[in-house]
């Protein structure tokens, strides 16, 4: 009986793993730049913590998680994000202590979700994000855009647009409640179960359902911009400014609402208009989260942060057509033909490997036509043979594979040798 990979999972074979390797890299480096500290958490966490931390009312925990009871009849789950377990930790670990504030946080980690798989959309996943917790500054909010904004730049994507709006503060969104349960409360009965469940719990959810998006009462709902006090106002103008100031464009949509219970002031996302990309073209999505921290545990904290599938970014490159300059080579492949030389071989490699090259020699025992065809399909720069001849005078021959000239130099000389033309 086969046993085949589950369904919304992927293995990602080499070949391919180097380009994820080259992203991550970039990520990781831009993070650098940007003074952004990588964070690791569990791959699972108790349930309440994203019941509460994601929201009772998100497609996430109503319909999405991995969860399952442990052997001491705890509920756990497969984290299906990576906010709320880097609040936890924060809170645990009280982070919020340091002197150094505001705490700034990155990770790169698979989360799980089920979920219908697609185009660039796996049950497993691989999440990168980044966390700001500590500020109530609208710049660092700019701040953290243009940290998503330079990775997808940094990897050549150009087709890119950036839409931002802004959920205001606990007041502004209690006015703005109201009004979207007196709009949707009369023909509530013409949408989905998931939205009459929603009405009361948090009907600005309604504003992102899939399946009623297109209903006359979503596109006629009451803007949250309409409802924005005077701080929550500014807020945003100095956010939209800061933006400005650093020369990245944007759009702004009262109709963005995230799909996180957590979120209010600045929401944005990124999307791609590359031809070919596909019909859901989100490519990340952010937002601040004052007050998730305190729900969790902690003492009253600002936050913002966002979230991408590298999976979808990806996407975006190959429909853009951009190659990633992965560089899939070997420094040498070592031949060695008799069974002294093999044996001479062996501790060659090793030194070669010490030294900082990167090698490899043959173990199938196969002919000298079908190691040189061997050493081509791995690109080699060079190719030593080493025969019983050459063990005799101590020498081995090294053959420059993108001129085709051979040269023979003593052994002890070898590593010295690949070392001045490296």
């Amino acid at each position: 009986m086969s046993i085949n990979i589950p369904r919304g999972t992927q293995d990602i074979l080499p070949g391919v793993v180097e380009e994820w390797q080259y992203v991550e890299q970039k990520m990781r480096e831009m993070c650098k730049r940007y003074n952004y500290s990588e964070i690791r958490t569990p791959i699972f966490e108790q349930t309440e913590l994203f019941q509460r931390g994601v929201g009772e009312t998100t497609d996430i925990v109503q319909k999405e998680m991995y969860t399952f009871e442990d052997r001491g009849g705890r509920s756990m789950t497969l984290r299906p994000e990576g906010t709320a377990p880097t609040v936890r930790s924060f809170v645990e670990n009280k982070m919020y202590g340091s002197p150094n504030q505001p705490t700034k946080l990155f990770y790169i980690g698979p989360m799980f979700r089920y979920e219908r798989p697609q185009a660039g959309r796996w049950r497993q996943f691989i999440q990168f994000g980044v966390e700001a917790l500590g500020s109530s500054d609208p710049a660092i909010d700019a701040e953290v855009i243009a940290l998503a904004m330079d990775i997808y730049r940094e990897l050549g994507l150009k087709r890119l647009k950036l839409v931002i709006n802004s959920l205001g503060d606990i007041e502004s969104r209690k006015a703005h409640r109201e009004a979207l349960m007196n709009h949707f409360k009369p023909r509530i009965g013409e949408f989905c179960g998931d939205c009459q469940n929603r009405l009361e719990k948090n009907p600005m959810r309604i504003l992102d359902c899939k399946k009623d998006r297109d209903h006359e009462l979503i596109k006629s709902a009451p803007s949250i911009l309409d409802y924005l006090n005077d701080e929550s106002r500014v807020f945003f103008e100095k956010v939209k400014t800061y933006l400005t100031d650093i020369g990245i464009e944007f759009q702004v949509d009262p109709n963005l609402v995230r799909g996180l219970d957590y979120y209010n002031h600045t929401a944005f996302e990124i999307m791609s208009d590359a031809e070919g990309f596909g019909a859901i073209t989100t490519l990340m999505g952010g937002g601040r989260y004052n007050g998730l921290v305190e729900e969790i545990g902690g003492p009253a904290t600002p936050g913002i942060g966002f979230a991408l599938s590298i999976e979808r970014l990806l996407l975006a490159l190959k429909a853009e057509n951009i190659s990633l300059p992965i560089a899939q080579e070997l420094d040498c492949y070592l031949i060695a033909l008799g069974d002294q030389a093999k044996d001479k071989a062996t501790s060659l490699l090793y030194e070669l490997r010490k030294a900082g090259f990167t090698a490899e020699k043959d173990y199938q025992d196969r002919k000298l036509k079908a190691q040189f065809k061997t050493a081509d399909r791995l690109n080699v720069k060079f190719v030593a043979v080493l025969g019983e001849d050459e063990l005799v005078k101590n020498v081995i021959n090294i053959k420059d594979m993108s001129t085709g000239t051979q040269e023979e130099v003593g052994i002890s000389n070898f590593i010295e040798y690949l070392l001045e033309r490296s």
